[in-house]
C-alpha cells in the first residue's frame, strides 16, 4: 500500500513539473485521479520459441507509451544473452507535454526481443522492461521498471501459457497477493566442498524474491585451522530498491565461492555460518538472517595459504563505490543527505575545479572601485553564487535525466577561447592599459538608472556565474555523480536537484566569504589599490592559462607559464639595481621577482627540451637519451573509442582490465595522469591489468554512447572488469584520488578480479 501511494507522489511530482513548462497545455489532477503505472500498462509476456520473446502491453484508453531511450530490455538470468529489440514504428506527433515531436503508441506494442544464446539448462528468464508512458494531456509516468518472468519451451514444444507481471511480479488483476513466503522457503542456503581450499556456497532466491550483495557476511566453525580467506561474490544487478536505493542484488539461483587457508589434514566436515538478507519484490523486507551448513571439505595433502591462530574476522561483501552510498543516503533519508552534500560541496570548494572562481569573483568585486561596499561585496557575491548553484542543478537534473552532460557541451575550443579573451581584456583593464566602459551617453543614462536599481549589474555578475559554473569547472566528483544516478534511476528530479543545489551552495560558500572579506579589506584609493589592482591581473591571466590547458599542447602551456612568471619578475624588480638604502620591503619584493624570473627561465628551458608538463619543467633533462619524454615511467593505456572497441578489448584480455574516462578539458583526469598514475607503487599494480583509455574529450555521439553504456556522465571515471569481461561495479571510481588511496584501491581489485 504504502509503495502504491509513494508510486502516486512521484507521479503527481513529474506532472507538476511538467505543468511547469510554458507549453504544456495540461489540466489540472486529483490524487485520487492518479493510477497505478501497471494497471493502465499491463506487461504480459511469452516465448514462442527458445529464440525469441515477444513483449506486450495492453495500453488502456486514454493513455500511451514513449518510444525513446527508457525503452528498455534486460536480463539478469545466467546464460542468456538478449539480442537488439525489434521495435515496431509508432505514431509520430507533436507531444503538447514535452513541447517536441515524439513517437508514441496507443492501444497495444508489441516488441519482438531476440535471445542471442540461452543455456541448454536455462528453463525460465527474468526479464526487466523499462518504459515511460503518459495519460494524454495531463500528466507523464517517471520512467517505470517491471519485471516478469517467462519461462521458456523445450526444444519443439508448444509455447507456454502466457505470463503477465508488473512491478513487484505480483498480479496485475484484482487485488489478490499470494501470502509471503517464510524466511526458510523464500531463500535456500546449501554448500558443498569443491577442492581442498574452496567451498562452492549456493544461495536461491523463488521467484519474486531478491538477496542484497552487501549484506553478506560469512564464517567458519568446527574445523580447526580453517581460515576464510576471501568470498567471490559475483556481479548483481542494479536494483532501485524502495529502502535503501539502487542496490546490486541477486535473483534466482547464485553461487559463491569461499576460499580457505588451512593446514595439511584429511577430509573433515566444517560448518559455515553466512548472515545475509533478502526482500519480497515490491513490498516487504525480511529481517538479516543468519544460516549455518555443515559439510565435507576434501582431503589437503599439504597446507593451504598462510596459517593464522587468530579467530577467523567475517568475510564482508564486495566493497560499495562512495557514489553509489551517498546515492542510498539520498534515497533512505532525503533531508540528512542534503545536509550530507552541503559538507560535501564544502571540501570540493577546495580542489581546482572550484577555486578557479575566486579569482573571476575578484575581478568581478574590484572592478566596483570607490563603490564597493561589504554589503555590496556580499550581495555580488551571493548572487554569483546563486547563479553557479542554479546552473549546476539544472544542468545535473538534465544530465540524469537524459544522460547528456550540459558542461562537456560548453568546452568546446571556440568557446573556451571566447571566455580566455574576456580574461584576457579584463587583466589588461587591471593593469591599466585602458578602461573598460560604455561610451559616456550612455555611460550617463545607465548612471541615472543604477542609482533608482542597481539590477543590470547584478544581472552581469549572474551571468558570469552562469558562465563560470559551465565553462570554468566541468569536474565530476562522487556527490554529483550519486545525485544523477537518483535522478537517472528514479526519475526523481526534485529529489536529486535539491543535492545538487546543497552541492553547489556548500561549494559557493568560502567564495562568497573571500567576496566579503575583499569586499572589507581592499583598499579603495590611491597607489595600494593599483597594485592591488595588478596582482589580480595577474590572477586573470593565469586563470586564462590555466584553462587553455585544456587546447593547446603542453609545451605551449609551459612557454605560457614562462612568460608569465618572467614579466612578473621583471615588473617586482628582478633585473634593477637595489641601491644601498633600499626598504626591506623593496628587498622582499626583488627576491620574489628573481624566483619568479628563475622559474620563467626553467619553463623555456623545459620546453626546448620537450618537456609537456609546467609542474615538472625539467623532467625532460632527465629522460634517457635514447627515448623523450619524462623520467618516471607513466603506465600505457591502449585508447579506445566505441562500443565495439571496447567490447573487442575486454575479450582480448585475461587478466582483468582498467578502463579510465578522459577528456582534455578534465582538470582532476590531468591530476591523475600526473600525481597518480606515475607513482612506482601505483604504476606496479596496473601492470597487472588491462589499461584502457576512452578519451571522451570530443563528446560526440560515440563518446555519448561508451559513456550511456555504463552510466557515466563525465570524465573522471575509472571502471575495472573481472577477467570474464564483466564490470565490478562496486569498484567504480568517480573523481581525484592521490597514489596512496588508489594504490589501497587497486589491491582489493586484484584480489577480487
Amino acid at each position: 500500500m504504502m509503495t502504491k501511494l509513494f508510486g502516486k507522489m512521484a507521479v503527481l511530482a513529474a506532472a507538476a513539473l511538467t505543468l511547469a513548462a510554458p507549453w504544456a497545455a495540461a489540466r489540472a489532477i486529483d490524487f485520487d485521479e492518479v493510477r497505478d503505472f501497471e494497471e493502465v500498462f499491463l506487461l504480459s509476456a511469452e516465448a514462442p520459441a527458445r529464440d525469441r520473446i515477444e513483449v506486450r502491453w495492453a495500453i488502456e484508453d486514454g493513455f500511451y507509451l514513449y518510444n525513446n531511450k527508457f525503452l528498455q530490455f534486460r536480463t539478469a538470468t545466467e546464460g542468456v544473452v538478449l539480442g537488439e529489440p525489434q521495435v515496431p514504428p509508432g505514431e509520430r506527433g507533436f507531444d503538447e507535454l514535452l513541447g517536441e515531436e515524439v513517437e508514441k503508441y496507443h492501444g497495444e506494442l508489441r516488441v519482438t526481443v531476440p535471445v542471442d544464446s540461452v543455456a541448454p539448462d536455462v528453463d525460465t528468464v527474468q526479464l526487466t522492461v523499462r518504459s515511460q508512458g503518459c495519460m494524454e494531456d495531463v500528466l507523464c509516468y517517471p520512467p517505470t521498471a517491471q519485471r516478469i518472468e517467462v519461462r521458456l519451451p523445450p526444444g519443439g514444444a508448444e509455447p507456454p501459457p502466457q505470463a503477465s507481471a508488473g512491478l513487484a511480479d505480483t498480479p496485475l488483476l484484482g487485488d489478490y497477493e499470494p501470502p509471503a513466503l517464510s524466511a526458510e522457503e523464500a531463500f535456500r542456503f546449501e554448500s558443498i566442498g569443491l577442492d581442498p581450499g574452496t567451498a562452492l556456497l549456493r544461495f536461491t532466491a523463488q521467484p519474486g524474491y531478491y538477496l542484497y550483495v552487501d549484506k553478506f557476511e560469512f564464517s567458519v566453525a568446527g574445523a580447526d585451522g580453517f581460515v576464510i580467506a576471501g568470498a567471490d561474490l559475483p556481479e548483481g544487478v542494479t536494483k532501485d530498491d524502495p529502502e535503501f536505493g539502487p542496490v546490486p542484488v541477486y535473483y534466482g539461483q547464485v553461487e559463491i565461492p569461499l576460499r580457505f587457508n588451512r593446514p595439511a589434514g584429511p577430509a573433515q566436515d566444517i560448518t559455515v555460518e553466512a548472515k545475509f538478507q533478502g526482500c519480497r519484490d515490491g513490498d516487504i523486507c525480511y529481517p538479516p538472517m543468519t544460516r549455518a551448513v555443515t559439510f565435507s571439505m576434501p582431503a589437503a595433502p599439504q597446507a593451504i595459504g598462510e596459517r593464522r591462530d587468530a579467530p577467523p574476522a567475517p568475510v564482508a561483501a564486495a566493497p560499495v563505490s562512495d557514489q553509489d552510498r551517498l546515492a542510498r543516503l539520498l534515497t533512505s533519508n532525503p533531508w540528512r543527505a542534503v545536509l550530507a552534500f552541503f559538507v560535501a560541496g564544502l571540501l570540493l570548494a577546495f580542489t581546482p575545479c572550484v577555486l578557479p572562481m575566486v579569482p573571476i569573483l575578484s575581478g568581478i568585486i574590484i572592478g566596483q572601485g570607490d563603490r564597493l561596499t561589504t554589503m555590496r561585496a556580499f550581495w555580488l557575491s551571493l548572487v554569483y553564487v546563486l547563479a553557479m548553484a542554479v546552473t549546476y542543478t539544472v544542468a545535473g537534473v538534465l544530465a540524469g535525466l537524459f544522460g547528456q552532460n550540459l558542461q562537456a557541451a560548453f568546452q568546446n575550443p571556440w568557446i573556451i577561447s571566447g571566455f580566455v579573451l574576456i580574461f584576457i581584456l579584463l587583466a589588461l583593464s587591471m593593469f591599466g592599459f585602458y578602461e573598460l566602459q560604455l561610451p559616456s551617453r550612455l555611460q550617463t543614462r545607465l548612471t541615472e538608472a543604477s542609482n533608482r536599481q542597481q539590477g543590470g549589474q547584478l544581472w552581469g555578475v549572474a551571468v558570469m556565474g552562469f558562465l563560470s559554473a559551465l565553462i570554468v569547472g566541468p569536474c565530476v566528483a562522487p556527490p554529483l555523480m550519486a545525485a544523477l544516478i537518483v535522478i537517472g534511476s528514479s526519475g526523481d528530479a526534485v529529489l536529486g536537484g535539491s543535492a545538487l543545489f546543497a552541492l553547489a551552495m556548500g561549494m559557493g560558500v568560502p567564495v562568497i566569504l573571500f567576496g566579503v572579506s575583499a569586499g572589507k579589506l581592499v583598499p579603495r584609493a590611491g597607489r595600494w589599490m593599483d597594485a592591488v589592482k595588478a596582482v589580480f591581473g595577474v590572477a586573470m591571466l593565469g586563470l586564462s592559462i590555466w584553462m587553455l590547458e585544456r587546447i593547446l599542447p603542453g609545451v605551449v602551456i609551459m612557454l605560457l607559464w614562462g612568460a608569465l612568471a618572467i614579466a612578473c619578475g621583471v615588473y617586482l624588480g628582478a633585473l634593477d639595481r637595489t641601491e644601498s638604502g633600499a626598504s626591506g620591503w623593496q628587498r622582499l619584493w626583488k627576491s620574489l621577482g628573481v624566483m619568479l624570473l628563475i622559474f620563467g627561465v626553467l619553463e623555456f628551458i623545459g620546453a626546448a627540451a620537450g618537456g609537456d608538463d609546467w609542474q615538472r619543467p625539467l623532467a625532460g633533462l632527465s629522460a634517457p637519451s635514447t627515448g623523450g619524454g619524462t623520467a618516471h615511467e607513466e603506465p600505457e593505456f591502449a585508447r579506445i573509442k566505441s562500443v565495439d572497441d571496447l567490447d573487442r578489448a575486454l575479450a582480448a584480455a585475461g587478466q582483468g582490465t582498467m578502463l579510465d574516462f578522459y577528456a582534455d578539458w578534465c582538470i582532476e583526469c590531468k591530476r591523475m595522469e600526473r600525481n597518480t598514475f606515475p607513482e612506482p607503487g601505483v604504476a606496479a599494480l596496473m601492470d597487472q591489468l588491462t589499461l584502457l583509455q576512452a578519451d571522451v574529450t570530443a563528446n560526440d555521439a560515440v563518446d555519448q554512447a561508451l559513456m550511456r553504456r555504463f552510466g557515466v556522465i563525465g570524465p573522471p571515471a575509472i571502471l575495472f572488469f573481472d577477467r570474464a569481461g564483466r564490470e565490478m561495479e562496486a569498484y567504480r571510481l568517480v573523481g581525484y584520488f592521490d597514489p596512496e588511496t588508489f594504490a589501497a584501491h587497486l589491491q582489493r581489485v586484484l584480489e577480487a578480479r
